[in-house]
């Protein structure tokens, strides 16, 4: 069997198991990818979940040794929700962005990825091959991009023709030699949609991302979030779709090819107020097999109590007091400060003057302060 022939034949078989779209690369190294990451480093853009060696994201070698070809899979994942729920007052509710409908999706495509790697072994016994997805070493994107899966575009997505950048992507390392694909020519062309709306300005330019302002980085963090993010954020609790959303690529694009990735609304939409007394057994039995659940619920919490404040819920005022007086949490006292600031109703006033007298620690207090200067000013 010729390399042509082995490639037909995998294509084939990706296409038996439900891979939307399949390209192949060299395993040489990413040259370019590696300056810009270098640069990126320096420049302090990136968000601390990325892999620190950046030989190991940019040399193939290094994760497989005698790595000769990458190959890439897209899986195709639905854009539009039926029957969601409506956010409304006294019933608000949070959203969960496309990336964490239905089942996490990094366990979806690396058991496709095991399947293919299955049958490569299979065809070619000896064959060597290394499989990930998100996490891994390598850049999904820039895999993507050499492939011919899509092309990089301005916001730091790949845009498939067919998908649009609804699309998730893996990738395997493997030690035997395939024809390579051809990438695609970038088509965003002057539109530049995505930079004008992102929210933080964190597209500082087409195709470069400042992680630590993206919206999607922000609802993963543990910490206090920034004052100047808070308003930003809306009602999202994990991801932003927002440069993913205005992007003319994606108009009309929505696919339903994969029962896993079907979301329930009432997760991906959930009331925000149960979340803030939810415990860690029922958060995991509700949201564990999301993506969005990675971090824990102290971030989701987090993110549902700025929500609150944000749409100054008025019937949210008690709950957010009991946070400020009994959660043994910092972070979850501190945010409900502010919310409860951002409501400012004289229930809301009690509870901070109340919070104020027993707050022991320096930054949740000074959150009490700012709230309370906040109502004495309007």
């Amino acid at each position: 069997m010729t390399s042509a022939q082995l490639k037909e034949e995998i294509i084939a078989y990706s296409k038996d198991i439900g891979i939307d779209k399949i390209g192949f690369a060299s395993a040489d190294p990413f040259l370019t990818l590696k300056d810009r990451l270098i640069r990126h480093r320096e420049n302090g853009y990136e968000s601390g979940f990325e892999e620190p060696d950046l030989d190991k994201r940019t040399e193939p070698e290094r994760l497989l040794p005698k790595a000769r070809t990458i190959i890439s899979i897209a899986l195709a994942y639905p854009s539009r929700m039926k029957d969601a729920p409506q956010s409304k007052r006294g019933d608000r509710r949070g959203v969960f962005c496309r990336a964490s409908w239905g089942r996490d999706y990094h366990h979806v495509l690396n058991e496709k990825l095991a399947q293919l790697e299955a049958f490569i072994a299979e065809k070619v016994p000896g064959a060597k091959s290394t499989s990930m997805v998100d996490t891994g070493e390598l850049s999904d994107r820039a895999v993507a991009e050499r492939a011919g899966i899509g092309w990089s575009a301005k916001n730091c997505a790949i845009i498939t023709p067919e998908f649009g950048s609804y699309v998730y992507l893996g990738e395997m390392v493997t030690t035997i030699e395939l024809p390579p694909d051809t990438p695609l020519e970038d088509q965003c062309g002057t539109c530049n949609k995505c930079v004008d709306a992102c929210p933080t300005g964190a597209l500082i330019q087409g195709g470069q991302l400042d992680s630590t302002k993206c919206i999607a980085y922000l609802t993963q963090t543990k910490t206090m979030l920034p004052k100047q993010y808070r308003k930003k954020l809306g009602n999202r609790l994990y991801g932003c779709d927002t440069c993913q959303t205005v992007c003319p690529e994606n108009k009309g694009k929505d696919f339903h090819h994969h029962e896993a990735f079907e979301p329930d609304p009432e997760n991906v939409k959930p009331q925000l107020l149960p979340l803030l007394s939810i415990s860690n057994r029922e958060f995991k039995e509700r949201f564990g097999s999301m993506a969005g659940s990675w971090r824990g619920k102290k971030p989701i919490q987090r993110n549902a109590v700025i929500a609150l404040g944000h749409f100054k819920e008025e019937s949210a005022v008690p709950e957010l007091g009991r946070l400020l007086l009994n959660d043994p949490r910092p972070v979850i006292r501190g945010t409900a400060a502010w919310a409860l600031g951002e409501i400012q109703t004289s229930e809301a006033v009690a509870l901070l003057e109340q919070g104020e007298a027993l707050e022991e620690d320096e930054q949740s207090l000074k959150e009490i302060h700012e709230a309370l200067n906040r109502h004495e000013v309007s």
